[in-house]
């Protein structure tokens, strides 16, 4: 397979994710629809936290079999595994901290839209804010003011999550890359429909927890961009570049914000009741991540 064939076809499967994303302009969303949706995404995000981190803990088991074997060096397990904890520490708190820090004070937690708000990362931020003009003018009255900070916060929030998609999206795109580089085109081409399938269910992970929110078309271009377009880019480098050690560090970051993102959703939707629903749609999400995930397992994936 050659490069433009392997670029054009990470492509493909790193944007299916846009076959999730326009969920979020439905409209006359009840708080039950709200939590079904949102608890579904934790359910999809929960796959992609447990995918990640059996990644990253496989690579570094990996080198530990091949050190206790005696074909490698201590200092290579202690470095790696050095790797994955910084990369998961900066990924489950290190966008927090770095938020109170820049903004001076501590924000209370908003979620999909509701009164409150969660705490997201400075670069999420600067994101949304580039193509969402949430912020009410001075001249609005105080429940106008309240009702455009939630909506910018929970528009946040979904990029915080799309970010992390990302960065899980760009591990999966240097496993296709690898794998047409070495000539495994049957391997490849199973990861690209596995990666494919799989990306379209991670949409309604970054709209389901909007609710009443309802981002505009350019907002879910650029989410989808953010959350998707990683594979595409992963699989550039896969193609020219072998290294398990950026592959364990994107895994450990993904794996630390979605933890993170997983935890301030849980947090937000609590207020809506409907408990015993939201646990089958988390049900439901999860196991349909682990569904997708099968058709690049039985490739060999």
């Amino acid at each position: 397979m050659s490069f433009a064939e392997t670029a054009f076809l990470g492509a493909i499967a790193g944007f299916t994710i846009y076959i999730g994303l326009p969920v979020g302009r439905m409209e006359h969303v009840g708080d039950r629809m709200r939590v079904g949706l949102a608890m579904f995404s934790v359910g999809i995000l929960a796959f992609i936290f447990m995918d990640v981190t059996t990644h990253a803990q496989e690579i570094v088991s990996e080198v530990l079999s091949s050190f206790k074997d005696h074909h490698d060096s201590f200092g290579h397990v202690l470095g790696l595994f050095a790797l994955l904890a910084v990369g998961f520490t900066a990924g489950v708190a290190g966008i927090s901290a770095v938020e109170r820090r820049l903004r001076g004070r501590s924000l209370p937690p908003p979620i999909a839209g509701g009164a409150g708000g969660v705490t997201v990362a400075s670069a999420a931020t600067t994101v949304a804010m580039a193509t969402e003009a949430a912020v009410a003018p001075v001249g609005l009255a105080a429940p106008d003011r309240a009702a455009a900070e939630a909506r910018r916060r929970a528009l946040h929030t979904g990029m915080v999550i799309a970010i992390a998609i990302g960065l899980h999206n760009f591990a999966e795109g240097l496993a296709i890359g690898v794998s047409a580089k070495s000539g495994a085109i049957g391997l490849a081409t199973v990861l690209i429909i596995g990666f494919g399938l799989h990306n379209a269910t991670e949409g309604f992970g970054i709209v389901g927890p909007l609710g009443s929110v309802r981002p505009t078309w350019k907002w879910l271009g650029l989410a989808g961009l953010v959350g998707g377009g990683p594979t595409f880019l992963g699989t550039l480098v896969g193609f020219q570049v072998d290294s398990s050690g950026l592959e364990l560090l994107f895994y450990a970051l993904a794996g630390g914000a979605v933890l993170y993102v997983i935890g301030e959703i849980w947090n937000g939707m609590r207020r809506y009741g409907h408990h015993t629903l939201g646990l089958y749609m988390l049900s439901a999400g999860f196991l349909l991540g682990v569904a997708t995930d099968l058709v690049v397992t039985y490739g060999g994936g």
